[in-house]
């Protein structure tokens, strides 16, 4: 459902719909024209819209303060003003926060031998550009789909970018703008052995669409095999994970990322609802905070163009409670 339908249905949400006092709307208008601007609203003057938008930027405000309370340090996690401060909490998780948790057993694998203090598949040129799922619950079949390129590439020495829409579309026990399970995919191409052909050939619509068949003999990427574990309490193995066979496909708790800018999460992140997919492309854990190295797929003018940092240790926005790792 795209946000203009959410409007119409966000009338009656309360949390967008409190009193505001005279000094605060004074206070919130000029930064409100300002949001308006930089991310190219159109609302009608004084039209209810216009009136709901502005009290949800203003909720974004009181939440990003308090978000921002709990730490001085520096390189902790900044929050902000961004493409989402008009929206309630309620909108963006309806929109946005579409995955959901399969349940995997516990790693129960060796301790990992020693691993670097530093690794970043990017540097090895096996991790796309970030993308942007727009308004569809998609981040199931981005995560699912990055992590199978990035396998291909460290194989193959080829970054192919392969089709989003071909999962979103094909892959029928999801749901997909809808939301879906990564396993539930990874499962389904397995078996299947469905071939995944470029995204040149089967762009992204950001909406579900009749699945396109291609001919066995057709060019594309299969899936050859995939493990999925939960890691809490052994991150140290799933950063051996990470390094022996390519970026992770996981899914965390990201509520509280509508209001990020930067930084290093390291509190507020409750992992207590898995929502979300994103993509683990390696960590650093050479300063005083060591972090995981997500890709998102909100764009690049989220987060840190694109990306968001999840402090190593603690099970932080759940990042370790479902971790796969694919193979082609």
């Amino acid at each position: 459902m795209r946000v203009t339908a959410f409007i119409r249905y966000s009338l009656a949400l309360t949390g967008c719909l409190r009193t505001v006092s005279p000094v605060e709307t004074r206070f919130n208008g000029s930064a409100f024209d300002l949001f308006i601007e930089r991310f190219g609203r159109s609302y009608e003057d004084d039209s209810e819209e216009s009136s709901l938008r502005h009290r949800c930027f203003q909720d974004s405000l009181k939440r990003q303060a308090d978000l921002n309370s709990f730490s001085a340090d520096p390189k902790s996690a900044k929050y902000g003003i961004n493409q989402f401060s008009d929206l309630s909490q309620d909108e963006f998780r309806d929109l946005y926060l579409r995955a959901s948790a399969d349940g995997v057993p516990p790693y129960s694998g060796p301790k990992p031998e020693a691993l670097p203090a530093k690794f970043d598949w990017r540097d090895k040129a096996v991790v796309a550009p970030v993308q942007d799922q727009r308004s569809c619950g998609s981040c199931w079949a981005f995560s699912v789909v990055e992590a199978i390129q990035a396998a291909h590439a460290i194989t193959s020495a080829q970054l192919l970018q392969l089709s989003v829409q071909q999962v979103l579309d094909c892959s029928y026990q999801n749901n997909g703008c809808n939301g879906g399970w990564s396993t539930v995919a990874l499962d389904w191409l397995n078996k299947t052995r469905m071939k995944l052909v470029p995204e040149s050939e089967y762009p992204y619509k950001a909406k579900i669409g009749i699945c396109h068949f291609f001919s066995p003999s057709h060019e594309g990427i299969a899936l050859r095999d995939f493990t999925a574990f939960d890691y809490s309490g052994r991150e140290e193995a799933m950063k051996s994970q990470l390094v022996q066979h390519g970026p992770l496909a996981v899914i965390v708790d990201s509520i509280s990322w509508q209001d990020y800018l930067g930084g290093i999460i390291q509190y507020h992140c409750s992992s207590h609802q898995s929502n979300h997919a994103v993509l683990v492309v390696g960590y650093d854990a050479t300063g005083e905070t060591p972090y995981w190295i997500v890709q998102n797929t909100w764009g690049t003018k989220w987060g840190n163009k694109g990306y968001v940092y999840i402090k190593i240790g603690g099970n932080i926005c759940g990042i370790a409670d479902e971790v796969a790792s694919v193979f082609v």
